[in-house]
C-alpha cells in the first residue's frame, strides 16, 4: 500500500504533464515484478466480503489483479508510459486461470503494457498480469483502460475482447443488488485503486461523470462471485459497457447455465455483459 499510494501521488503530480493521443506515443518496453510473497489473510478476508466471495477455498478469482495493482500503477504512473493515469476507465478484462491457486501459496506477479489502440473515445491501452508460482504460470490476464480524449474516430472501435454474449438485455433476471453512495471509497479501500473517479462526485465531475461511479473490478468480481464454483473455471471475460453511477440498483442477470451474465441498470441499461469457461 506504501508504494501505491507513492504512485497515486506520481499520477496527480504526472498526469497534467502528458497528453493523450500523440500519433507517435508508444507503451514502454519490459515489464515489472514482485518477487515471490505470501497472500496476507487480512486484506483478501476484506476483499472477499466486500465482493461476495466464499471464505474458504481457492483465490478469488479477480485477486491477483488487485495483488498486482501497485506494479501496474507504477508502470501507469511512469515518464515512459504515454497516457495521464487520472480519469483513466477500465473498458475489459480477459482472465485465464491455469489452475486454482491457495491463499497459502507465494505468488510472484509481473505486469507489462502491450500496445495503444485508437478508440472512438480516445486511447486505449491494453496491460498484461501474470502470476507465478515457483516459476509455473498459474494466472494471467489482459485489460483495457481508456483515455478520454477528443477525436475524429468515429467508426466505433469494436472490442477487443473474445466475444461476450450481447443478448444481455434477455437475460433473465437472478438478484438485484443496492449500491451505496460510498461503494467506490470502500472498494478503494480493500484494493487500493483510489481512482477520483470512483471517490466522490466532485472528483468524479472533474473527469466528465456526475457522480462518483463503481469500479468495473468490483463489478466484474461480484458477478464472478455469483457465479461461485471458481475452481471450474478456465477463463473469464467482461465488457464494461456503461458506468455504474453511485448510488445504484443494478440486476444481476444470467443464463441458465451460469455461464453467460449481465448487469443491468434503470430502464434496462446494460453496465457489464461477460462470460466464462468452464472445465469439460
Amino acid at each position: 500500500m506504501t508504494s501505491l499510494s507513492v504512485s497515486l501521488v506520481r499520477g496527480a503530480l504526472t498526469s497534467p504533464l502528458k497528453r493523450a493521443g500523440r500519433p507517435d506515443a508508444t507503451v514502454p518496453p519490459g515489464r515489472l515484478t514482485r518477487p515471490a510473497a505470501p497472500v496476507a489473510p487480512g486484506p483478501l478476508a476484506a476483499y472477499g466480503r466486500i465482493c461476495g466471495f466464499a471464505e474458504s477455498g481457492p483465490l478469488p478469482l479477480t485477486y491477483p489483479h488487485v495483488l498486482a495493482f501497485p506494479l501496474t500503477m507504477r508502470l501507469m504512473t511512469g515518464r515512459a508510459f504515454p497516457l495521464p493515469v487520472l480519469g483513466l476507465v477500465h473498458t475489459w478484462i480477459e482472465i485465464t486461470p491455469h489452475r486454482a491457486v491457495q491463499s497459502a501459496e507465494p505468488l510472484e506477479l509481473a505486469v507489462s503494457a502491450q500496445g495503444l489502440t485508437p478508440h472512438r473515445r480516445g486511447t486505449e491501452v491494453t496491460m498484461a498480469t501474470e502470476a507465478r508460482v515457483d516459476g509455473e504460470l498459474v494466472w494471467e490476464s489482459r485489460s483495457g483502460y481508456l483515455s478520454r480524449h477528443a477525436t475524429t474516430d468515429t467508426a466505433g472501435t469494436p472490442p477487443r475482447t473474445a466475444s461476450v454474449p450481447d443478448a444481455a438485455g434477455d437475460l433473465p433476471a437472478v438478484a438485484e443488488w443496492r449500491l451505496p453512495g460510498d461503494l467506490g471509497r470502500r472498494y478503494g479501500a480493500v484494493s487500493g485503486d483510489r481512482n477520483p473517479i470512483h471517490l466522490h462526485p466532485l472528483t468524479a465531475r472533474l473527469f466528465g461523470f456526475p457522480r462518483a461511479i463503481a469500479h468495473g473490478m468490483w463489478t466484474v468480481a461480484r458477478c464472478l462471485a455469483e457465479i461461485g464454483d471458481a475452481a471450474e473455471i478456465r477463463s473469464a471475460r467482461a465488457e464494461f459497457r456503461a458506468p455504474v453511477l453511485l448510488p445504484a440498483t443494478v440486476t444481476y442477470a444470467a443464463d441458465t447455465t451460469g455461464n453467460a451474465f449481465a448487469l443491468r441498470g434503470s430502464e434496462e441499461r446494460v453496465h457489464l455483459v461477460g462470460a466464462v469457461t468452464r472445465a469439460s
